[in-house]
């Protein structure tokens, strides 16, 4: 496939978007957003193994985000996720977050798919944003599956359970878990009916959700990729804009919104 509206750019130069990706915008097609770590990255958030660093970097990321980890050690785990709690709510959404969100705004056939946990993209007024991967702040019994709130749970490292007195954990999906069944269906929903899909920040390496892209190729949407490195998406796009979401996705906007 040609891949059109691909350049050489650098970091500081400001995003050259096609003309024809422009068009399409504006006439407000099924659209469909996917973002990964990315573009949390602009807003300060390490990625789950580049937090790994001081006191956490003698365990394995095993030990601290699978079931069978916080079995052996769930006062290990729940510390661990506390402090990745603490440092996301020292950040807040960038521009890409609320360029999306003003996406959502001027074309509202337009959902949200996103990788992340922080939950940045609601914080920035996304709306209907579907959380392939959980959501840090939400907590579930690990015995009963239900969710937990912080203000019915007994105190204790992990929390208990009100129901069943099994111990609470983060509403994440860990290491051996599939992806929250309700979660991926809507996405695959998404992915079938869109026009134009938007992979953003990215690897488009991790499934299942790098098939979505794969669904809506096979629909013969129109591909869009953001994203300043390569990916094995890259030459599958349509259009590629080689930069970082906190750059591309507002300059695309404002085109989009300006007549």
């Amino acid at each position: 496939m040609t891949v059109r509206g691909e350049t050489e750019q650098t970091a500081d130069e400001t995003p050259r978007i096609d003309g024809g990706l422009i068009d399409l915008l504006r006439s407000r097609p099924p659209t469909l957003v996917v973002t990964g770590a990315g573009v949390s990255a602009e807003s300060g958030i390490p990625t789950f193994r580049d937090a790994m660093t001081g006191l956490w970097s003698r365990y394995r990321a095993e030990e601290l985000a699978s079931p069978d980890g916080f079995r052996r050690d769930p006062a290990l785990v729940w510390e661990w996720y506390e402090w990745r709690r603490d440092l996301v709510r020292s950040t807040r959404p960038n521009a890409g977050h609320h360029a999306l969100a003003e996406l959502q705004r001027l074309n509202p056939d337009t959902r949200l798919v996103t990788q992340n946990v922080d939950g940045l993209h609601q914080l920035a007024g996304s709306t209907d944003v579907i959380e392939l991967h959980g959501n840090l702040f939400s907590n579930r019994c690990l015995e009963d599956g239900g969710s937990v709130s912080e203000d019915s749970w007994t105190p204790g490292t992990p929390p208990k359970c009100p129901r069943c007195g099994g111990p609470v954990r983060p509403a994440v999906v860990w290491f051996g878990e599939v992806l929250p069944a309700d979660a991926l269906e809507a996405a695959q929903d998404a992915a079938a009916r869109c026009g134009l899909f938007f992979s953003v920040g990215t690897s488009s390496l991790v499934y299942p959700a790098a098939q979505l892209a794969e669904i809506a190729l096979d629909r013969g949407a129109v591909i869009v990729e953001v994203n300043p490195d390569p990916t094995p998406l890259t030459p599958r796009s349509d259009y590629v804009i080689a930069h970082a979401s906190g750059r591309a996705i507002p300059a695309l906007v404002q085109r989009m919104a300006t007549h």
